[in-house]
């Protein structure tokens, strides 16, 4: 039956943040836990996003040119699907977009796809270091009352961040401005959803 592990993940993502914000498991690649409970997007939200992740890479998974032999990271923020890294050529990005495409619960796709060759391990590494400065930059961020960095979701790929999340306009730019001044960043590209 293919609907057990579907039922199993699901129960997984929703009793997770019941089991303590110390907890985190890695589901798919995207860390799961204690944050959702400190998120703008409410429960049934963060969960669908989670859904619509874990079918849009099954879907990508499935096509062996692109995940074998391009570099597509998907992102999945109050129903907004990223897609950034490297394709081949334009046919694979528009492939990738189809792909991704058509799930319910999605707003819109953003496909930051470049063409031309994946990243290499050190490059990918890179990207994982700038994101984790970026994250940890944001925990300085002290000047905002109730900010809370886990409310923003960032993604670096080939030295572009992504930035996506609920935020205020004030969080806006305090957080734009931060991450613009972390070590090795080339460009800041924010998906934010505005709140009052």
């Amino acid at each position: 039956m293919r609907l057990r592990p579907l039922v199993a993940t699901f129960a997984l993502i929703v009793l997770l943040p019941l089991l303590g914000g110390c907890l985190a498991a890695v589901v798919g690649g995207a860390a799961v836990g204690g944050s959702a409970v400190h998120d703008r997007r409410g429960m049934a939200t963060w969960a669908e996003d989670k859904r619509i992740y874990l079918a849009a890479y099954n879907d990508l998974n499935k096509d062996k040119e692109l995940a074998l032999r391009n570099d597509v990271v998907i992102t999945v923020y109050d129903g907004v699907i990223l897609l950034a890294g490297s394709v081949r050529d334009q046919a694979l990005r528009e492939r990738a977009q189809r792909l991704v495409s058509g799930f319910e619960g999605t707003r819109r796709v953003v496909n930051e796809l470049a063409i031309g060759e994946p990243q290499g391990f050190w490059s990918r590494r890179r990207d994982n270091t700038i994101t984790a400065h970026a994250k940890t930059a944001l925990l300085d961020l002290t000047s905002l009352p109730g900010f809370d960095p886990m409310r923003v979701n960032v993604t670096t790929v080939n030295r572009v961040v992504y930035l996506m999340g609920r935020v205020t306009a004030e969080e806006d730019e305090a957080v734009t401005t931060i991450v613009r001044d972390v070590n090795g960043v080339d460009k800041v590209v924010k998906l934010f959803e505005p709140v009052q």
